[in-house]
């Protein structure tokens, strides 16, 4: 009797600033599905929140049609309960969902309440690693080493606090909003009016605001997979293109300098394979999430910057890379992922069961 197939439901587009990115992703995540071992569905969620079933033509047999582009929303309205279910065997969703409404546990909470195998961290720590600030303070109590840093709300960003801010962080900051990704709405300031004016473009994204010292040090990220008993790929370096590495070089020109693997010697390889295996429990994630490092050679050495529990998939993102380095092709990678997600999903119907 033949095997039941997985049904893969890749879950793209989305309400936020990153919705560009997460088609791009999603056209890479299921060109690399195995198609012997899953049956892919698309489905978008467009900039007005109506989620979109796409045709099966837009996406089928890219890799043979030649390079892999984007996907676009596309298709007749849909219910999520409608495609997010199947009789026909097991369905595993693939939240492609980069930024708020997405990757902040929203989803992921629908998903829980529809009783959905999905690839990913759960609903806590992707709360948890989507709020810069609320993450700062969990990994500081784990003791994980960060850069130092202020969080305001934007209703105190007077220019009296931003000015301390800044000045107690040295005169020269980069300035966040706290539930955001990809670089957006990030800028670096050497003076109070660059700043005050900084922290006026992040309030655009976000109430709580991020103002961090300037960690003047490599860029050096992990990829890290696995639910309770996790695994950390080889570390890649980032040499930006620009002040720092910023929305353009991470998804549109690709300018960056991308060196996999990191030239650090082995026992600085080792320790930062370490932390970034300790970050990613501190923070309760599962799945996958790539962990970005600051490393300040001649002072404090690896400082943490920040999870991201839905890392892109484009063919210039960090997170499949770093694994194809380690040993890990993208497609075996797209096929782990599903399986971490079965794992979880049995292990939470056995915590719940009556």
């Amino acid at each position: 009797m033949e095997a039941r197939r997985t049904t893969l439901v890749v879950l793209f587009g989305g309400q936020s600033a990153e919705h560009d990115v997460s088609c791009v992703s999603a056209a890479h995540v299921i060109d690399a599905a195995d198609p012997a071992e899953f049956d892919v569905v698309a489905v978008g969620i467009a900039r007005d929140g109506s989620w979109h079933r796409s045709p099966s033509h837009t996406f089928r047999g890219t890799a043979q049609r030649g390079p892999v582009g984007t996907l676009a929303v596309s298709g007749p309205v849909v219910e999520p309960t409608s495609v997010l279910s199947s009789e026909e065997g097991a369905v595993v969703v693939v939240p492609l969902l980069h930024g708020p409404l997405g990757e902040d546990g929203t989803v992921q909470g629908l998903l829980e309440l529809l009783d959905v195998a999905y690839v990913g961290a759960g609903v806590l720590s992707s709360a948890l690693a989507m709020d810069k600030a609320v993450a700062k303070q969990v990994l500081a109590q784990a003791g994980i080493p960060q850069a130092r840093h202020t969080v305001l709300h934007a209703d105190d960003c007077t220019e009296s606090a931003v000015g301390a801010a800044f000045a107690g962080l040295g005169g020269d900051v980069f300035v966040k909003p706290a539930n955001m990704g990809s670089s957006v709405g990030v800028s670096h300031a050497v003076t109070i009016d660059e700043t005050v004016a900084a922290v006026t473009l992040a309030a655009a994204y976000d109430n709580w605001i991020v103002i961090e010292e300037t960690v003047h040090g490599r860029e050096i990220e992990v990829s890290v997979i696995g639910n309770r008993d996790p695994r950390a790929s080889l570390p890649g370096e980032i040499t930006p293109a620009k002040d720092f590495y910023d929305y353009a070089d991470k998804y549109e020109d690709g300018a960056a300098t991308l060196t996999i693997p990191a030239p650090l010697d082995e026992e600085r390889t080792s320790e930062i394979r370490e932390l970034a295996v300790r970050a990613y429990r501190a923070l309760r994630c599962e799945g996958m999430a790539r962990v970005d490092f600051f490393l300040e050679e001649n002072g404090r050495g690896f400082l943490v910057n920040e999870i991201n529990t839905i890392p892109g998939f484009t063919p210039i993102s960090m997170y499949p890379k770093m694994w194809e380095a380690s040993g890990l092709p993208y497609r075996d990678l797209v096929s782990e992922l599903v399986r971490l997600a079965q794992e979880r999903h049995s292990t939470r119907k056995r915590n719940t069961a009556h």
